[in-house]
C-alpha cells in the first residue's frame, strides 16, 4: 500500500513540474491521464469492457489484421511465452482483439484485465503500453512505475502500432510482463522484437490492398519499417506505406493525382518528353525476352513486321 501511495504522489508532482523530466512522454502521458481523462492515480480501476456488440463488431472490422498478425504472434510467442510474458493485439481503440499466454500466468493477466474484450486505451486505464503508443502513435516501453494507475506498476509493456495500407495506426501489438526481475535490457530486446513483427504484419497488409501492383521498395535511411510503394502498369503509384510518404514526400493527394514512380523515385530518364521512347523500347525489350531473343518470335508477338523491328532495335541500341 505504501508502494502504491508514493507512485500516486510521484504521478501528481511530476505533472505538476515544468522541468525538462516533466516535459518527457510519460510525464506527458501521465498530464493526459489528469487533465484529458480525468484519471486519479490511486483509484483501483480497471479496464473497461466493451459490450458483446461492440467486441463483436471490432474483430469482424479488424479480422483481416487478426488474420495477418496470426503466424507473426505463434511465432513470437513461441520465443518469448514460456518467461511469463503474455502477448496482445488491439484495435486503434485499445479494445483487445486476441492474445496469447501461457496457461499458467493466465489468473495473473486476467486479473490484470489482459484479456480479450478488454479495453486499454488511455482513458480506460491511464498510461499503459497499449494506450500510449496509441495516443504516440509510436513504440514504447512502459516499466512498472511509468503506468498511471498504481495498481498497475507491477506491469512491464512494450509495445508498437501497427500501421494500414495508408499509413494510419489501425491496431497495437504488446508484449506484457509481470516479472520483477525484467530490466531495461530485457525490455528493450521484446521492444525491437514486437517492432520487427509489427514491421512485418504491415508489409503483409500494404500487399493484400494491392494485390495487383508491383510492389517497389523505397531506399530510406532507416530500416526500421518498410519503405513500400505500389505501382500500377503504367507505372503510377497506387499506393505507399507511412516510411515511403515521409521519404518520397508523397501523400493522398499527389497519389490520387497520379504520379509516376519514376518521378517520385527521381529515377533519370532522359530529356523532357523521352517517355515515349521510354516505352517502345521497354516493350522492345521486354519481347525479345519472352521470345529468347529470337526476332521473327518477337516481331510478330509485337504485330510488326521482322524489318520494322529491326530498325527499331537499331534506333535503340539492341541488337
Amino acid at each position: 500500500m505504501r508502494q502504491q501511495s508514493s507512485h500516486s504522489d510521484l504521478v501528481y508532482a511530476t505533472a505538476s513540474q515544468n522541468s525538462a523530466a516533466a516535459s518527457s512522454p510519460i510525464a506527458a502521458s501521465w498530464r493526459r491521464c489528469l487533465n484529458v481523462h480525468q484519471l486519479a492515480p490511486e483509484e483501483g480501476r480497471k479496464p473497461v469492457i466493451a459490450d458483446e456488440s461492440m467486441f463483436r463488431s471490432a474483430r469482424e472490422r479488424m479480422e483481416h489484421v487478426v488474420m495477418a498478425c496470426s503466424d507473426e504472434v505463434d511465432r513470437l510467442y513461441q520465443t518469448v511465452g514460456r518467461s511469463g510474458c503474455c502477448i496482445v493485439l488491439s484495435d486503434r481503440d485499445g479494445v483487445v482483439l486476441d492474445r496469447r499466454g501461457a496457461a499458467g500466468d493466465d489468473a495473473e493477466f486476467r486479473a490484470l484485465g489482459l484479456w480479450q474484450q478488454n479495453v486499454w486505451s488511455e482513458a480506460s486505464v491511464g498510461t499503459n503500453g497499449i494506450g500510449t503508443a496509441l495516443a504516440d502513435e509510436r513504440t514504447v516501453i512502459i516499466h512498472r512505475d511509468q503506468h498511471f494507475l498504481s495498481s498497475n506498476i507491477e506491469l512491464s509493456c512494450a509495445t508498437a502500432p501497427i500501421r494500414d495500407h495508408l499509413g494510419r495506426v489501425t491496431a497495437a501489438l504488446d508484449i506484457s510482463t509481470c516479472r520483477n526481475d525484467v530490466n531495461d535490457m530485457t525490455l528493450t530486446i521484446l521492444s525491437q522484437a514486437v517492432r520487427d513483427v509489427a514491421a512485418r504484419v504491415e508489409a503483409t497488409l500494404f500487399r493484400q490492398a494491392f494485390p495487383s501492383a508491383r510492389i517497389i521498395m523505397v531506399p530510406t535511411a532507416s530500416a526500421a519499417t518498410a519503405a513500400l510503394i505500389a505501382v500500377d502498369y503504367d507505372d503510377l503509384i497506387l499506393g505507399a506505406t507511412r516510411a515511403a510518404r515521409a521519404a518520397l514526400k508523397l501523400d493522398d493527394q499527389r497519389i490520387a493525382q497520379g504520379l509516376p514512380a519514376a518521378d517520385a523515385l527521381r529515377e533519370g530518364r532522359g530529356e523532357p518528353g523521352s517517355d515515349l521512347d521510354d516505352a517502345e523500347r521497354a516493350a522492345l525489350r521486354r519481347a525479345l525476352s519472352r521470345t529468347n531473343g529470337n526476332v521473327s518470335q518477337a516481331a510478330q508477338f509485337l504485330g510488326i513486321s521482322r524489318a520494322t523491328l529491326h530498325r527499331k532495335m537499331k534506333r535503340f541500341s539492341l541488337q
